[in-house]
């Protein structure tokens, strides 16, 4: 959070520092697409609508493709896959071992 751009030099107040919270924890959760959950939200892969938002990306990869295949190579573009897993700090391997 720090090191974001829009990150305050200081705060005026405890409230001030709480709204600035609220309005972008809002945003990174609801906005924001974040590259290690295949360019989803957090709030769409915890609610479940990631796996539906996906199809909807490759079905318009692949219209994309079908109507301009000359754009990509002659390669069929892929929307993102889904992690099976996502972490903030990935436990060692033998802590994942311990806990299973």
């Amino acid at each position: 959070l720090k090191y974001a751009p829009i990150f305050p030099e200081h705060f005026g107040s405890l409230a001030d520092a709480g709204a600035f919270a609220e309005q972008f924890f809002a945003y990174y959760n609801h906005e924001h697409r974040h590259s290690g959950i295949g360019l989803h939200t957090p709030a769409s892969v915890h609610y479940g609508t990631a796996t539906q938002v996906r199809a909807q990306r490759q079905a318009t990869l692949d219209a994309a493709y079908a109507a301009h295949p000359e754009r990509f190579g002659h390669r069929r573009p892929q929307a993102p896959n889904l992690p099976t897993a996502a972490w903030i700090n990935q436990p060692s391997q033998e802590a994942l071992i311990q806990t299973a």
